[in-house]
C-alpha cells in the first residue's frame, strides 16, 4: 500500500519545524527531510564562513549558515536552509526565517546537486533582493557563480587557481581558501 504524505500549510510547516529534531525543507505543501552533511560539506561551509564573517563585521550585514530558514513568498512559500546566506536588509528581522538575502551559497553533494541546480536555482532567482547565488562542488574544485544583471542572470564557472569575486559584499575569496583541508 502506498501512503500519500499529507499536505501542510506554510503555518503548519513552521510549527512542525519548530518541534522537529530534524530539519525539513518545504515545497508545494510538502516537507522534505534534509540529507545529512559529510565532513567535506562541513569544512567548505566553515571555510566560507571564516572568509566572509570578518569581512562583514561592522557593515550591518548578517552572515547566517546551515540552520537559518529562507522563505520565498513568490514560490508558494518554498522554504530552504541555504548553507550560507548574507542578509543586508535590516527589515528582514524575523529571528527564524529570512526573505531578503543578497547572497546565497549552496555546497553541492551527490545527493543535493540536482536540487540545487534546478529547483533552488529557479526559486532563488525569484528573490528580488538576491544579487548572487553560488554553488560549490564538494567532489572537485569547481564553483559556479550566478550574478543578477539588468538583462538577466550571468553565470561564471571557476576552478583551480581562480578567485570567487562576490560583488554583493565586495569580497574576493581564493578557491584554495574555500577548499582548504578538504579531501577530494
Amino acid at each position: 500500500m502506498i501512503a500519500r504524505q499529507p499536505e501542510l500549510t506554510y503555518s503548519e510547516y513552521l510549527a512542525y519545524e519548530q518541534s522537529s529534531p530534524k530539519k525539513h525543507e518545504f515545497v508545494n505543501g510538502q516537507a522534505f527531510a534534509m540529507a545529512e552533511e559529510d565532513e567535506n560539506h562541513n569544512l567548505i561551509v566553515i571555510n566560507l564562513v571564516g572568509c566572509i564573517h570578518p569581512h562583514l563585521r561592522g557593515t550591518g550585514s548578517r552572515l547566517l549558515a546551515l540552520a537559518m530558514k529562507l522563505t520565498i513568498a513568490s514560490a508558494n512559500n518554498a522554504t530552504y536552509y541555504p548553507d550560507v546566506m548574507v542578509v543586508c536588509d535590516r527589515s528582514d528581522n524575523d529571528p527564524y526565517v529570512k526573505q531578503k538575502p543578497c547572497l546565497l551559497i549552496e555546497v553541492l553533494s551527490p545527493f543535493t546537486a540536482m536540487l540545487d541546480r534546478r529547483e533552488k536555482l529557479f526559486n532563488y532567482q525569484k528573490l528580488e533582493s538576491l544579487q548572487e547565488y553560488v554553488m560549490v562542488s564538494q567532489t572537485e574544485i569547481k564553483v559556479e557563480l550566478y550574478r543578477r544583471d539588468p538583462e538577466g542572470w550571468l553565470v561564471q564557472s571557476l576552478s583551480i587557481g581562480e578567485s570567487l569575486q562576490l560583488q554583493s559584499i565586495d569580497l574576493a575569496i581564493a578557491l584554495s581558501d574555500i577548499y582548504e583541508d578538504v579531501q577530494l
